[in-house]
């Protein structure tokens, strides 16, 4: 009905093609320079706002003939299963007990980097969920050579409350280590603007769609947060074309906002 050539608010938008905002600009920044050092990094996000979209920018930068990538999005794992995710990844199949485990992680990390010439780089989503143990254990992995290197890049990715629980006293061991701190906060309303425009024109669009107060009131309900925007313009989009409106204003993005969303 708009002359769209693709759906412009869902999350499988092309990376290349995703806003660019400042704080995602400074983000990228960071996580390359953490990874070019082997370093500990640590990004936190509210939810909503863009801490996996984010990560998913960076790795489709990275050049995979340097780095190997290991992704964990189940947060929940014992220190066991932490290991164990690592090495089938890598495709070894792991020790049953942790300890061997841990020596088979660092043996192949080291052939990695001392034969294949690469680095191994490790994301752990929804690190807010991971227990003490799993922290701990984080901490001993990257201890390596007497504490003089690490033997690969980690980057935890959470909510908030991951960096609450890491300035507590008894996490105190782990936080030390963190090397690089990103925080990415909601989009102000310029932004939010500015990434709606964005996603309309990798879409095709060639026009304006949205009213400023349309905006407005987008705004208002997401807070700017990326997620919520993506609601509230879909539901908006598809409100306005089932009732042959070329254009989204106020009181439509009102009236979806009040009967269809949470």
């Amino acid at each position: 009905f708009f002359g769209l050539s693709a759906s412009p608010f869902v999350n499988s938008i092309p990376s290349g093609s995703l806003y660019m905002s400042p704080i995602l600009h400074d983000t990228l920044g960071r996580l390359n320079f953490a990874v070019s050092h082997r370093m500990f990094a640590v990004v936190t996000a509210d939810v909503g706002c863009g801490k996996t979209t984010a990560i998913r920018k960076f790795t489709d930068d990275l050049d995979r003939n340097n780095y190997e990538v290991l992704y964990i999005a189940n947060s929940k794992l014992s220190p066991s299963w932490f290991y164990k995710s690592i090495l089938k990844q890598l495709g070894v199949e792991p020790h049953f007990y942790r300890d061997a485990a841990s020596r088979q992680l660092h043996r192949e990390l080291d052939i990695i980097r001392g034969v294949q010439k690469r680095q191994v780089v490790c994301i752990v989503d929804e690190a807010h969920l991971l227990s003490k143990d799993t922290f701990e254990e984080i901490r001993f992995l990257l201890n390596s050579k007497m504490d003089s290197e690490n033997p690969l890049s980690l980057i935890l990715v959470g909510q908030n409350e991951l960096w609450d629980k890491l300035k507590l006293q008894s996490y105190a061991a782990v936080r030390q280590r963190i090397d690089i701190k990103c925080e990415i906060p909601q989009y102000d309303r310029a932004e939010t603007a500015r990434y709606i425009d964005c996603h309309l024109k990798y879409a095709g669009c060639t026009r304006d769609i949205f009213t400023e107060k349309a905006i407005d009131e987008i705004y208002r309900y997401s807070a700017g947060a990326a997620r919520a925007i993506n609601k509230a313009c879909m539901h908006s989009l598809i409100c306005a074309a089932q009732r042959k409106e070329k254009l989204v204003d106020d009181y439509l993005v009102q009236e979806v906002i009040n009967s269809e969303l949470p």
